[in-house]
């Protein structure tokens, strides 16, 4: 998702896409948790489409600075799930990923119609042209979905994982949790400094798999 030497307007397209993106995975997640039974996140306002009660300033720069990045998380009380306490975090956690990639899917229909073309970069420095902004609304949502699907913690494939795994696979990997945000961050760093990017060969081709599905 990095840009080499961006537009203003390619800029603002990928911060519009983002704020649709952040947005909408994490209000899913605050709409499944209470359609599960648990109001926390409603009760906190984050059962909501309001872009600022959804991002996290280390997680913004990140995805903007690195290519990567997260929302801020929605507080979930499991033990009011109705689905039990795995099952339902897996549930509450899926949901995430799974909206970015409906919502790709449906940003991308104009352009899978060719109702809209990418065509060429915006000769304005500052507007970027529909097909711009659609394309990065696309192509962010998918890899918000695949980064978020890793099974590391704090990700929500972490407790997908948890969620889909036989309670003993489950138990043994539910203790990596501690030691998930630096194995992540390792694989950021390295993937964006190392000579190696893990990170990126796990990633892009889900993600462009995804991509090639969703604009047909």
């Amino acid at each position: 998702m990095l840009l080499a030497n961006p537009t203003i307007a390619q800029l603002i397209a990928s911060i519009v896409a983002l704020l649709v993106a952040f947005t909408i995975h994490e209000a899913t997640h605050a709409l499944v948790a209470y359609n599960l039974g648990d109001a926390t996140a409603k009760r906190l306002g984050r059962l909501s489409l309001n872009p600022l009660a959804h991002l996290d300033p280390l997680g913004t720069l990140m995805i903007l600075f690195a290519g990567f990045g997260w929302g801020k998380p929605v507080p979930v009380n499991p033990y009011n799930l109705r689905t039990g306490v795995r099952r339902g975090m897996g549930l509450v956690a899926a949901a995430g990923p799974i909206s970015n990639i409906l919502t790709a899917y449906v940003f991308a229909t104009p352009l899978r119609a060719g109702l809209v073309h990418v065509g060429p970069a915006s000769a304005s420095l500052f507007i970027p042209t529909l097909g711009q902004l659609l394309l990065s609304i696309v192509m962010l949502n998918v890899f918000l979905a695949v980064f978020n699907l890793l099974p590391i913690a704090p990700l929500d494939g972490f407790k997908v994982a948890i969620g889909l795994l036989p309670p003993r696979w489950a138990y043994t990997w539910s203790q990596t949790e501690r030691y998930g945000p630096l194995i992540l961050l390792f694989l950021i760093v390295f993937a964006r400094f190392g000579s190696f990017d893990l990170l990126g060969l796990t990633m892009y081709p889900m993600a462009n798999a995804l991509l090639r599905v969703i604009l047909g």
